[in-house]
């Protein structure tokens, strides 16, 4: 349910809400006081865009389609809560067009010779292997300062959808967006639902155990929500979809085993940094050749396909560790759903793995997919 919040009563909540994060950006010095205002100020401009969704179907002005859209995501919005145990709040309730491709960019990177992300620690959030922003601009600049001061291998990538973890549902919720309302019935299922996931449960400071999870959760709930009420159609060009991205994996995860042996098992004194980078060089040209050789088997199976090429061309090591983080534990969460059958089982095994310390969390999760591939 939206609150039912004044206008202005909720905006002047809000605005004691950014007091409060300005002076602890303070607290944090100069440099984050700007971070936090782009933050807060990109927030706001999303959450002042947003409507409700009802009142975009009852808008005569929105076009057909796009209601169609809505009221699809509506539909999905209340699957997650009945069927899949995700929380029953006010976000997701609300549509915003922000007429660009992203809600915000982000910017990952990684030492030249390792796959381990930089990570940036955050009021509330902990820390994490990446860092935002609303202006695509500022995540470039950044981009190019790890690049060129800090010599890190770096990627900066737009992010459709994300979540506040449920802290501002007193305002709204996060809003649905744009970026995403035109995605495939299932695609569109899997962000909404791993965006919830990661308000049911947030664990500070381990990013792969809670993309994992909220991959792992959305993978499940959008497999079962397309089984029960997805058409025809919609469940061949998701198998599809889901095939290909498998074999992908497939190679990317091989890759990532390989240049992390390249990295691990070369920092003897003999070893200098050039020849490891020799090394990455030649596992990285292997990479995209057995990527040509993947898309020249999907042409001829009738099914090409080049939506990986540009994550190809750019890949490098915080790519790959960054994808890591998203997919390495993926396994074990499925494997932990499969010895209970069902997603609250899940979320409640969840809960006890994530309250163990890091070490003893990592051991379970490697107990239940030997063959996981996290980050380092």
């Amino acid at each position: 349910m939206l609150l039912t919040l004044h206008p202005v009563s909720r905006w002047r909540r809000l605005g004691r809400a950014l007091l409060l994060a300005g002076a602890l950006a303070l607290l944090a010095g100069c440099s984050t006081v700007g971070y936090y205002a782009q933050a807060i100020g990109g927030q706001l401009a999303l959450m002042q865009a947003a409507r409700p969704i009802d009142d975009w179907l009852r808008d005569p002005a929105t076009p057909a389609p796009l209601k169609a859209r809505l009221a699809l995501a509506q539909r999905l919005r209340s699957y997650a809560v009945t069927e899949l145990d995700l929380p029953d709040n006010a976000s997701y309730r609300r549509y915003a067009d922000i007429h660009r491709a992203a809600a915000v960019w982000n910017v990952a990177a990684a030492p030249v010779d390792s796959l381990t992300l930089k990570r940036w620690c955050f009021v509330v959030l902990g820390c994490v292997g990446y860092r935002g922003y609303f202006d695509e601009a500022a995540a470039q600049a950044l981009g190019r300062q790890l690049r060129t001061q800090d010599a890190l291998d770096v990627t900066v990538y737009g992010v459709p959808m994300y979540s506040t973890l449920g802290w501002l549902n007193w305002l709204g919720g996060d809003p649905l967006l744009s970026t995403v309302i035109h995605y495939p019935d299932a695609a569109l299922a899997r962000i909404v639902f791993h965006e919830l996931a990661h308000q049911k449960f947030y664990l500070a400071g381990d990013t792969a155990f809670n993309e994992s999870y909220a991959t792992a959760v959305a993978a499940l709930g959008a497999a079962r929500w397309l089984a029960r009420h997805g058409d025809a159609a919609a469940r061949r060009a998701d198998a599809l979809a889901q095939q290909r991205q498998h074999d992908f994996r497939q190679l990317t995860h091989a890759t990532r085993a390989e240049l992390s042996a390249i990295y691990d098992k070369n920092k003897a004194p003999a070893r200098t940094q050039q020849a490891r980078l020799t090394m990455k060089s030649e596992a990285m040209q292997r990479f995209r050749t057995r990527y040509q050789a993947l898309k020249a088997r999907w042409a001829a199976a009738g099914t090409p396909f080049d939506g990986y090429d540009r994550w190809v061309a750019q890949a490098n090591n915080a790519a790959f560790a960054l994808q890591a983080a998203y997919d390495g534990w993926v396994p074990a969460f499925e494997a932990l759903f499969a010895q209970g059958g069902r997603l609250a089982a899940l979320l409640r095994r969840r809960a006890r793995i994530g309250a163990l310390p890091k070490d003893e969390r990592d051991a379970r999760l490697r107990a239940l997919a030997p063959a996981a591939a996290p980050p380092s």
